[in-house]
């Protein structure tokens, strides 16, 4: 393992393996992806989701899942899910394996963006279809973004220029996240997990994440890469090409 893969699992260690021992999983019905996921998901092939924590948007009955969280996997397993431990960097599976790849939130997170990209691009079959989020917007830089382990921010143009350099075109986007709109709420969460971390993951997993998914803006989706001036994440729906 190289220490940049031992960095991420600690980091997920630290964050992500005491919230999702606590929670219970959402199903992906639930979230405002579900309209566009049940279009793609209805078309056939296999289908393979990336880092999904306790929040998966693929359906469970059907989908490949790989998550670097034990506990998570545990939890996807008990429901009925095929589940693998795993990096975004190193997929269990061969070559042009899924018609339909989903890693929201993820690639953000790995010092290796282009590991994670090429082994993304790697196990989509040509013409798949791939659904990815990041944050946008490196001068938007936070706390919360060291916080939950960010890596970059990313702007827009680079976003489309390092998607296509391993086969990906940009079809669809839509505003996505549910971070906090207000600074002050912010930043009384992140006084929380810095001093009350046990107390605050209790209040992220079970009051803050149940309201955010209760309260989410529907998905509006566009042509191209929508307007990003005042958008802090981006969904793009991206199709493989062969090159």
């Amino acid at each position: 393992m190289s220490p940049a893969e031992a960095s991420l699992r600690e980091a997920n260690r630290r964050f992500y393996d005491p919230m999702w021992t606590d929670v219970r999983l959402v199903g992906p019905e639930h979230f405002n992806t579900w309209p566009l996921v049940s279009a793609l998901a209805a078309r056939r092939g296999l289908r393979l989701e990336v880092g999904p924590g306790l929040r998966p948007r693929l359906p469970i009955e059907g989908t490949c899942f790989v998550d670097m969280s034990a506990p998570a996997v545990g939890k996807l397993r008990a429901r009925g899910a095929h589940a693998l431990i795993g990096l975004v960097s190193a997929l269990p599976f061969p070559d042009r394996t899924f018609q339909l790849v989903c890693a929201l939130d993820i690639v953000e997170h790995v010092d290796d963006e282009d590991g994670a990209l090429s082994e993304l691009a790697r196990v989509a079959a040509p013409g798949a279809a791939l659904l990815l989020s990041v944050p946008l917007h490196p001068a938007q830089w936070t706390a919360f973004d060291d916080l939950v382990g960010h890596c970059r921010r990313y702007e827009p143009d680079r976003l489309v220029a390092k998607l296509a350099e391993h086969g990906f075109a940009i079809e669809q986007s839509a505003p996505y996240g549910m971070k906090p709109a207000s600074s002050r709420l912010l930043d009384l969460g992140m006084w929380w997990l810095t001093h009350r971390r046990e107390q605050a993951m209790w209040w992220y997993g079970h009051v803050f994440m149940p309201l955010a998914v209760r309260f989410q803006k529907k998905l509006q989706l566009a042509p191209g890469v929508v307007e990003t001036g005042n958008v802090d994440e981006i969904l793009v729906v991206c199709r493989r090409r062969d090159r």
